[in-house]
């Protein structure tokens, strides 16, 4: 997956002041199926793409999308990411040229990218948020989960770094945060022009497409046994973490101590404190689970009472 953070490509195309912070994300309906698509043709691959739109008084209004270099396309695995991430940004600069030129919006307002299972918080998603933010203050992530889409659920979220967050990243000081304020989820409006509004009421009320069985739909135990087998996973990671940081703490201690006995650094000049973001994205991430199971096992419970109620009678 292309590094979408790149300062080159967003500096072109986007102002660089910040007029008022973005409390909410609307994006076109035509949009959005181009996402689906893209990231729904990949699988089981996980891919991205450029948002294009305007931030309009705090709410950020996407109108167009467009995906990036596969790895395919740059090539195939054997190409260096050097030379990958390069095709790509000049690929992204030619086609917002284009864009330009039969006058569809061109402004860079941030980026998407598919998702398994909800797994979203890494260090590459923070990297690239960050270096986002340094050209594109307002710009965002639109995350889209196409196997919890394809379960009935349709999963598409905004994302953007916190203003805590950046004002810790700014002070480069080891400071705790709570995990759930490092990214700030904005509210998600899907919007469609008036035509075809009108389109959808108009097959609204034709017989033939008034079939929803998804709803009934009560193969509940693959998606729930998934979402266990990777908080087991993450819960591990959480501890594997945290038994990082108390050992990089001792190993802190130590240094202090040698250094106070008047001994030579034992380290040099670069003693530093453990890093706390690896620990707070994993619980963030076992956080994000919990509340995925919770969502549909309660959607799957009232599936099942209405199921037996049906059989009773």
């Amino acid at each position: 997956m292309a590094a979408w953070g790149s300062s080159d490509t967003t500096s072109a195309m986007a102002p660089k002041t910040r007029t008022a912070v973005v409390h909410e994300v609307h994006i076109d309906g035509l949009a959005v199926l181009k996402i689906a698509k893209h990231c729904k043709d990949a699988l089981p691959n996980l891919v991205s793409g450029a948002l294009l739109g305007l931030d309009q008084k705090g709410v950020l209004e996407i109108t167009h999308s467009f995906p990036g270099v596969s790895s395919a396309s740059a090539g195939g695995e054997g190409v260096a990411e050097d030379e990958y991430a390069a095709r790509d940004q000049s690929y992204q600069l030619e086609m917002m040229t284009s864009l330009r030129e039969v006058n569809v919006d061109n402004n860079r307002v941030g980026w998407y990218q598919s998702m398994f299972l909800g797994t979203f918080n890494n260090f590459k998603l923070i990297q690239n948020l960050a270096s986002y933010h340094e050209s594109i203050p307002n710009s965002v992530v639109l995350l889209y989960d196409p196997v919890q889409t394809a379960a009935g659920h349709l999963t598409l979220r905004a994302f953007r770094l916190s203003d805590d967050f950046l004002e810790l990243s700014k002070r480069a000081m080891n400071e705790y945060i709570a995990p759930s304020r490092i990214l700030e989820e904005l509210p998600l409006k899907i919007r469609n022009p008036s035509i075809i509004t009108a389109l959808l009421f108009d097959l609204k009320g034709q017989p033939k497409l008034k079939c929803d069985f998804e709803r009934l739909d009560l193969s509940t135990n693959p998606y729930l046994e998934k979402n266990l087998e990777y908080l087991c996973a993450w819960v591990d990671d959480l501890a594997n973490e945290q038994y990082k940081f108390q050992q990089e703490l001792k190993r802190e201690k130590w240094r202090k101590k040698q250094l106070a006995a008047g001994a030579p650094d034992p380290d040099g000049d670069e003693g530093k404190m453990p890093d706390r973001l690896a620990s707070l994205l994993v619980a963030n991430q076992i956080s994000q689970y919990c509340a995925q199971t919770h969502a549909f096992a309660s959607t799957s419970l009232a599936k099942l009472f209405l199921a037996n109620g049906l059989q009773k009678a």
